[in-house]
Parts: structure tokens; C-alpha cells; sequence
């Protein structure tokens, strides 16, 4: 018996690759530190678990409409488009089981095999693997790291829009670079959606993830509400990754064809999970700004501790729970030339597990420089010192 051929097109999230040999070498008897996976150890707030209680209690355990629960879709409609300044109804809504199917869904309902579609690299690799999956043709975009922080290359960007680009695939406050555009990026990012008539994929999963500043979303630009769909997960602001609750939000012509996506591939997102997420948007919102409190601690401590080890440089971004040290001085010390072998080295050394830039995304011609992404979601502050002063040790200690 064979398997589809189509799947040597399906690509994968390798992070989880990583989480295998962190476990596995846990396992052994060893102690992990795990900035691998951008999983969050904060306990999803009281009151909406209180609320999935009470409707499971209620019955609401059977289908749902394919579109969500009514009162799901308006308070979607009313929140996140209240926090950007925009106007949705409920039919601009379509619930998901979390925040990735809106990648795979958005690409099925505006991309045709052969359609060109700019996505950044590094990036999250499922943008990636759900290009190539249904036939179209990546054109990943790169950044550049400065003084100050990473930007996208945007001359670079606009030399890859070809009369068949279709799709520009848009991660503000991204993962994994932990970067966030000014407002000249965005505003030339839209400059160059609406000249060359591209939809938007505005993945927008780390919006609420902020420790100063004010986020703005793309779809708010001038011209750009029209052509977007932003990508909406509870997952990170009320800590419900594995909740599975998402949405798509955008135009209606195309969520009305996510609706249908929805109907084929998994009927409905869990009815008295919808619930739950109405009480998220619309009850307490203490525990999620609580979160973000706990998370810049950690965002705090592990930048300084980062910043004590010989060869490594790292930004401090103002959003997400990620970082992205250049290593390459530390490679050095160590006297490795790959990165897959220094993270391998570092965990059986220090016990400190991390992702490379090798998990998110091919490498583009002319990459300089070697990185790894680290994320503090998932660790609390005891073991961040603990880890990274071990890594700190087994670094600085090199000859």
C-alpha cells in the first residue's frame, strides 16, 4: 500500500523534533531547561475555566454552527476590532480550532497551485509547509539585524512580487525573531500589498503579548481592512494553548469560504470551548494582564542573563515571549561550526534546550551568522537562572 505523493510537500514544526530529545534526555535522569517550545506553564485564568464548566454543565457539548457561536463571533467582532481601531460584524468571523488552522484554511480559500506567496523567513515554518502542501510557490522574504533590534529587508521583499505573487504573509511582533515593525515598515509593507493587489495573512497571535508600547495591526492601514485576514488565537493572552480556540478574521467573501473549509474538515470548534472564549474577551481581563506581568519578568532575567555569556548578543524586544541571540562568538569558544551540534552540545552539557534558526525555515543565500530562538513561556524565573547560568558557565568557561 502507498501514501498520497503529495505529502513529500508537507513539511512539519520541527520544534517539536526538539521536545523529543528534550524529553528523551530528561528521561535519562538529567535535568531539563526547556526555552524550546513556545508553550505557556501559566495556568489559564479561573474565570474561564469556570465558564467552559458551566456550559458543559448546561449541555452545550454538542455541534455548534460551522461559523462559531453567535455570541463568540460578535464578541470577536466588537474586541479585536475595537483594539484596532476597525469595524467587523459577526459574518467577518469564523472560528477556529485554534490559531494554525486560519494559516491552512486562508491559503486553501485565495491561493491557486502556482500562485506565488511571500512569507518571512525565519518565520513560523507552517506558512512554509502549507505553501508548498497545496501547490504554491514560496518566496520567503528576510530580515536584517541592526544596532537595534531586526527589520525586514523591504527593498529585497518588493524585488521578489512577481505578476504571479498573490499572497504576502505578514507576522507584526513575530516568532521567532521576537521583532515588531515601525510604523515606516508597515505603512511601505501596505504600500506594496495594495499596488501590487496582494491578500494579507496578518498573523497577529503575539498582538496582546506586549510589555510597553501600543501593537497596530496592518489591517487598519488605509486600503488594507479589504484585502486582510488577520489571524486572531486565545492562545497566548489568556493562556489557553491547548484550548484550541482561533479565529479568521477578515472580508467576507473569504471567511464565507473558511465557513465552508470548516464544514468539510472538522464541522465545528468545541461548543462549550466557544464559551469559554467568550468569557475570555468579555470578563476579567486581571489574570491575562497578570500574565504579561509574569512573562516580562522572566523576559527580563533571561536578556540579562543572555548578556553575561562571552559571544552571545541579544535585542530585548518590546513583544512575544521570544528571543534570538546571535551566537556565532560562542560557537567560536566552543570551537563548533554547526548550530544543530551547539544546541545538542548545550543540552547535554547544561541541560539548557533551545530551538535554532535551522526550525523555522530554510536558509536563504548569503545568511551570516549563526542563531537560536529562545522561549520563556514555558519556564519559570528559578530554573531561567538556574539554566542559563549553567550555559553561562559552560560557555564563559572555554579557552
Amino acid at each position: 500500500m502507498r501514501l498520497a505523493s503529495r505529502l513529500k510537500n508537507l513539511g512539519t514544526e520541527t520544534a517539536f523534533a526538539v521536545s523529543e530529545a528534550a524529553a528523551a534526555w530528561k528521561a535519562q535522569g538529567h535535568k531539563v531547561y526547556p526555552f524550546h517550545l513556545g508553550d505557556i506553564n501559566i495556568p489559564t485564568p479561573a474565570n474561564i475555566v469556570a465558564a467552559q464548566n458551566r456550559a458543559i454543565a448546561e449541555g452545550k457539548t454538542g455541534y455548534a454552527p460551522a461559523a462559531g457561536i453567535p455570541a463568540l463571533r460578535q464578541a470577536l467582532a466588537e474586541v479585536v476590532g475595537g483594539e484596532r481601531g476597525l469595524r467587523y460584524a459577526p459574518e467577518n468571523v469564523a472560528v477556529q480550532p485554534g490559531g494554525k488552522p486560519v494559516v491552512t484554511k486562508f491559503i486553501q480559500a485565495v491561493m491557486e497551485p502556482g500562485d506565488e506567496v511571500l512569507y518571512p523567513n525565519p518565520g513560523y515554518p507552517i506558512y512554509e509547509s502549507q505553501i508548498d502542501y497545496y501547490g504554491g510557490v514560496g518566496l520567503p522574504y528576510r530580515y536584517v539585524e541592526t544596532p537595534t533590534g531586526f527589520q525586514m529587508d523591504l527593498d529585497y521583499l518588493e524585488s521578489l512580487i512577481t505578476p504571479r505573487t498573490r499572497i504576502l504573509i505578514y507576522n507584526n511582533c513575530q516568532n521567532p525573531l521576537g521583532t515588531e515593525s515601525s510604523p515606516a515598515e508597515m505603512e511601505r509593507v501596505a504600500e506594496l500589498a495594495i499596488k501590487h493587489d496582494l491578500w494579507v495573512l496578518s498573523d497577529e497571535a503575539y498582538f496582546d503579548v506586549r510589555y510597553s508600547g501600543q501593537t497596530t495591526s496592518i489591517a487598519s492601514l488605509p486600503g488594507m481592512q479589504e484585502r486582510t485576514v488577520i489571524l486572531y488565537t486565545f492562545s497566548k493572552k489568556y493562556a489557553m494553548t491547548g484550548w484550541r480556540l482561533g479565529a479568521a478574521i477578515g472580508p467576507k467573501e473569504v471567511i464565507q469560504a473558511i465557513v465552508r473549509l470548516n464544514t468539510n474538515d472538522e464541522s465545528c470548534t468545541a461548543h462549550f470551548v466557544q464559551w469559554a472564549g467568550v468569557e475570555a474577551l468579555c470578563g476579567d481581563q486581571s489574570a491575562a494582564r497578570a500574565n504579561v506581568e509574569i512573562l516580562r519578568e522572566r523576559r527580563d532575567v533571561t536578556v540579562d542573563l543572555l548578556r553575561q555569556i562571552e559571544g552571545v548578543t541579544v535585542h530585548k524586544p518590546e513583544s512575544t515571549f521570544y528571543l534570538f541571540p546571535n551566537v556565532t562568538g560562542a560557537m567560536e569558544r566552543l570551537g563548533f561550526k554547526s548550530v544543530s551540534e551547539f544546541a545538542d552540545a548545550a543540552l547535554k552539557n547544561t541541560g539548557v534546550s533551545f530551538c535554532t534558526r535551522l526550525h523555522f525555515g530554510r536558509p536563504l543565500p548569503g545568511e551570516k551568522g549563526h542563531y537560536i530562538r529562545f522561549a520563556y513561556s514555558g519556564i519559570d524565573v528559578s530554573d531561567i537562572r538556574e539554566g542559563l547560568t549553567r550555559l553561562r558557565d559552560w560557555i564563559n568557561s572555554a579557552s
